[in-house]
């Protein structure tokens, strides 16, 4: 069997918004690890903190308090240019909402992001692997809805990062094209070997996962590996 190593390591994070009596505790102490090419879903009502934990993960936010190692590197105490080189070397971001730019093709989207790295993906290649090279010169109005979720996820992963963050990817899809995503970042986690984050309200999604953390009121109420995870093509809610 092969052996597991810790890529994200956190301890005592904490987090809060505001002061005084508005002061709002998002995050309270939080401690867990997520090993490197796992798939990692994290579960929770809105307001539990799953997506200001993402957001620190990420390097979008400061924490209050505690350690976030990412391969080692403590982003607590990285300086803005550091965080920076963070983002555009080990991270790429998915969100429920595209973001594309509409007046660059499908292609062009992907493109975008490719310069950031030092080892970017071929994007032609890419866009075959995510199904999309037969709609490359169409603008994001001209697809649909899934076809615009792939290309932001092809957005993200043509920078050949190590973490893939993912916030509510399927939150605004239906049934039939969340399944052919989470196929695809199933897929992508057994081609390129990225550990990836997927933050849902949809518990059935933690079936595939090979971790499975829930929040509630900004403390982890759960965290448990799953030894057999089910395919995506078999999920059903």
């Amino acid at each position: 069997m092969a052996t597991k190593h810790v890529y994200v390591q956190v301890n005592g994070l904490k987090k809060h918004y505001g002061d005084g009596d508005a002061r709002l505790t998002v995050l309270d102490g939080i401690d867990t690890s997520i090993n490197r090419g796992e798939i990692c879903v994290m579960l929770g009502p809105s307001g539990s903190g799953k997506s200001t934990f993402l957001n620190l993960i990420g390097g979008l936010e400061d924490a209050d308090g505690g350690s976030i190692m990412v391969g080692g590197c403590d982003l607590t105490v990285l300086k803005p240019a550091d965080l920076g080189e963070y983002r555009r070397r080990e991270l790429g971001f998915v969100f429920q909402f595209y973001n594309l730019v509409p007046d660059l093709t499908i292609k062009e989207n992907i493109e975008v992001t490719a310069h950031l790295s030092k080892k970017p993906l071929d994007v032609d290649d890419l866009l075959r692997s995510l199904g999309l090279y037969e709609h490359r010169n169409k603008f994001p109005r001209q697809v649909s809805g899934g076809q615009q979720q792939r290309c932001a996820i092809g957005r993200a992963l043509v920078k050949n990062p190590s973490l893939l963050l993912c916030d509510e990817p399927t939150g605004a899809l239906d049934y039939k094209t969340s399944k052919e995503i989470l196929q695809l970042m199933e897929d992508v986690n057994r081609t390129f070997g990225c550990t990836i984050i997927i933050v849902t309200h949809n518990a059935a999604i933690a079936r595939m996962a090979n971790r499975v953390l829930r929040l509630r009121d900004g403390r982890i109420v759960e965290d448990e590996l799953n030894e057999s995870p089910v395919a995506a093509a078999e999920l059903d809610w």
